[in-house]
């Protein structure tokens, strides 16, 4: 039997998929044609996201069809009984995929597991790396708690060791993900930046990179071990809004006046800044955007994840009046994205030294990505892929330019 893998979402849904791969590695195809068999590692984070899964499992539905991930909890039952898939597995069941290629029915178990098998088959010179599953946060417009379960930390031995083996390979640069990867460590009397400095220990390592943390989740430690160590100088901190009000409607955290005087602190060290925004949530009134608007101007960002706001169905937000215009978001978008566009650039600017990881070669150039994660384009008639590159004189356009 020829089965193909079929991921939607996110990191930690990509590092599950590479679970099941290397366990079924024997049977893979490349393509959706020649599968007998396709397991669809789905995403349920929106409402779009679930009408993409359908159209996909429409469009295959000559093959057999196994649903896990997300959308297993939220579509899975209906799917099932409509003939749609013929297997529903819950997350806890990927890394004994084997086991149920021929099941059929609906078996989604508990949220109580964390992963166990590892991953060992990565080419590439960048792994993604799971570090934790689930989160406790409770915010109105997200669904993932009730699909991932609550925050559990994977064992420090089983992370160390896979980096260590895929460094033995030749993978130099690991990012560390999770659903909520700043609560690593609260289980189990450990802490990120704990782990952080193993990993930076682990022969073949060169560079470090943290998916998405909560501005309460950052402590000196972090911002240490960022400004000195092999932890990339790039911290992306979700803030999702700047509005006190709009925050307190999203049921968010974080408040304004501690995560502006924590941005400008890490600022201050030469560390660049990324956060994710919603915008166009329910109650966002043209009198808190521009309250929004102008506390976003402080705030010292080079990257940003604009997202305009979808109602999840069964989640809080999805119950209040959708009050904001689509046209309205999108003008709202624009507007910080511009901002943010002209402070990467003035970041830029104060040229400097830069280590770059070239991680592929696409039209003429060699791309990769700074320890400030700027992408660079590079010239050069050597082949760079794979390499660590010392740049120090480059154009500064779109993004980063040099001819080596």
């Amino acid at each position: 039997m020829k089965i193909f893998i079929k991921t939607f979402g996110c990191r930690s849904n990509i590092y599950d998929s590479e679970i099941m791969k290397d366990i079924l590695k024997d049977d893979l195809t490349d393509s959706e044609e020649k599968a007998d068999l396709i397991i669809v590692n789905s995403c349920t984070v929106t409402n779009f996201a679930d009408r993409d899964l359908r159209s996909y499992i429409n469009k295959w539905q000559s093959k057999k069809i196994i649903l896990t991930g997300c959308a297993a909890y939220t579509q899975g039952e209906e799917l099932l009984k409509s003939k749609k898939v013929k297997a529903v597995l819950g997350h806890e069941f990927k890394e004994e995929i084997d086991k149920y290629l021929d099941f059929k029915g609906l078996k989604l178990g508990g949220f109580d597991f964390v992963n166990k098998k590892i991953v060992n088959n990565i080419t590439k010179t960048k792994a993604f790396i799971k570090i934790q599953e689930g989160c406790d946060f409770t915010c109105a417009y997200c669904i993932i708690p009730k699909v991932r379960g609550h925050s559990r930390s994977l064992p420090e031995d089983l992370i160390l060791k896979q980096i260590t083996q895929l460094a033995k390979k030749g993978v130099s640069e690991f990012v560390l993900t999770g659903i909520n990867m700043g609560s690593y460590g609260r289980d189990t009397n450990t802490s990120l930046s704990e782990l952080i400095k193993k990993i930076s220990d682990i022969k073949g390592v060169k560079r470090i990179r943290l998916g998405s943390l909560e501005p309460s989740q950052v402590d000196r430690n972090i911002i240490m071990l960022t400004k000195e160590g092999i932890l990339e100088k790039h911290l992306h901190i979700a803030l999702q809004h700047t509005s006190d009000k709009m925050l307190r409607i999203m049921k968010r955290r974080n408040r304004v006046k501690p995560t502006l005087e924590l941005f400008e602190k890490i600022a201050s060290e030469n560390i660049a800044l990324g956060t994710d925004f919603i915008v166009g949530h329910p109650g966002e009134s043209e009198e808190i955007w521009q309250e929004a608007l102008e506390n976003f101007k402080k705030y010292p960002l080079t990257h940003i994840h604009i997202f305009r706001f979808t109602p999840k169905t069964n989640t809080p937000s999805a119950a209040l009046k959708q009050d904001v215009k689509g046209d309205v978001a999108k003008k709202r978008a624009k507007i910080l994205g511009e901002i943010v566009k002209k402070n990467n650039y003035n970041f830029r600017i104060k040229k400097m030294p830069l280590n770059v990881h070239i991680e592929n070669y696409k039209n003429g150039f060699y791309e990769g990505y700074d320890e400030f994660y700027n992408k660079m384009k590079i010239k050069s008639s050597k082949n760079l892929k794979g390499m660590w590159v010392r740049v120090k004189e480059y154009e500064i356009k779109d993004v980063n330019y040099a001819k080596i």
